[in-house]
């Protein structure tokens, strides 16, 4: 409990500016695809607050295994599938469904080697989200997670790599 080490360097300026521009754009490219869809900002499906998390991980640490294309897009995929599915069985229980949601979400993606820390949201989002996501029943799988998680996955290749000091991916598969 007492710790041991020291709180880790500040990132240089140049790793802060790409993480800075890379997440506006990867989240501004997510709304605008919802915004086509002549959708609100607050009725916006596409911006899933697990997105965030991952803009965190793709433009902020793109080295992490967690910000791995198989990670991001598969972690997101899974934990949309079982989180719709526990929406359906525990519709009366939703505190159990999303508890029972994350927790096999995790599970299944230790089993496929593609945890991505924000699929627990995605799941959770899909058991709590409100009649709106509920009424898209496992189309919140494809859109707005897959094609979400895609459309982030692009923006992260570009700019990470057009930043000399970065490359992305680390490993597809």
């Amino acid at each position: 409990m007492r710790g041991g080490k020291r709180c880790p360097a500040r990132a240089p300026w140049h790793e802060i500016f790409w993480s800075l521009l890379g997440s506006f754009i990867g989240i501004l490219a997510v709304y605008l695809i919802g915004h086509q869809q002549d959708l609100r900002l607050e009725d916006s499906l596409f911006l899933v607050g697990s997105f965030g998390a991952s803009a965190v991980l793709l433009y902020g640490i793109p080295t992490s295994p967690y910000a791995q294309p198989r990670n991001l897009v598969g972690g997101h995929v899974i934990s949309a599938l079982i989180g719709v599915g526990c929406a359906t069985v525990f519709s009366d229980y939703p505190a159990i469904g999303a508890a029972v949601a994350v927790s096999l979400s995790l599970a299944l993606m230790h089993l496929t080697r593609t945890v991505h820390p924000p699929g627990g949201a995605t799941a959770m989002i899909a058991v709590i989200g409100g009649d709106t996501i509920h009424a898209l029943g496992y189309w919140y799988v494809l859109t707005p997670i897959a094609l979400g998680a895609t459309l982030m996955l692009l923006v992260a290749i570009l700019i990470n790599n057009l930043s000399p000091h970065r490359r992305y991916p680390q490993y597809w598969f």
